[in-house]
């Protein structure tokens, strides 16, 4: 008997999820973006163990980072590397980034990035001819909070 099969219309959709920044009180919508991703990477140790030939591994510890391509059309992180040269003081901040597709019973799924830093700017740019700026973002978070998580689809568990 073959297995449960998932529902084309239960991918989610990426152009509709939602993404703010909430920096020295201030929250930005940053509908600008065109991409993100975040990533949780684990510190794995290799672990010696007498009387076994192979070596065993333990988790110890983590890092997160985050990168984007927007829109070259604000200049909230333009603002933030600007203090920071001026006075030494690079501020953190939250990314919150939600995905919702309606018509997938996966719901809706929000993370919270916590203590976020930029690890590098544009400043400025052009290039002649092009129609469209854009830039890359990237930078690296201390933690994170899933206050909503996706739905298990019919047939998973």
């Amino acid at each position: 008997m073959k297995g449960a099969i998932m529902n084309a219309k239960d991918a989610v959709y990426g152009s509709l999820a939602e993404c703010y920044v909430t920096l020295e009180g201030n929250r930005y919508n940053l509908m600008s973006l065109t991409e993100f991703e975040s990533k949780w990477d684990v510190t794995v140790t290799d672990v010696p163990i007498l009387g076994k030939v192979g070596m065993g591994h333990k988790s110890a510890g983590g890092k997160g980072t985050w990168s984007g391509t927007a829109h070259y059309n604000h200049s909230v992180f333009r603002k933030m590397a600007d203090t920071y040269q001026k006075t030494g003081v690079m501020p953190y901040f939250e990314i919150q980034v939600t995905n919702e597709d309606p018509t997938s019973a996966v719901g809706r799924q929000t993370i919270i990035h916590h203590d976020c830093l930029c690890d590098t700017f544009t400043l400025a740019k052009f290039l002649a001819g092009e129609e469209i700026l854009d830039e890359e973002l990237s930078g690296t978070f201390e933690s994170w909070d899933m206050p909503e998580s996706f739905n298990l689809l019919e047939g998973m568990q």
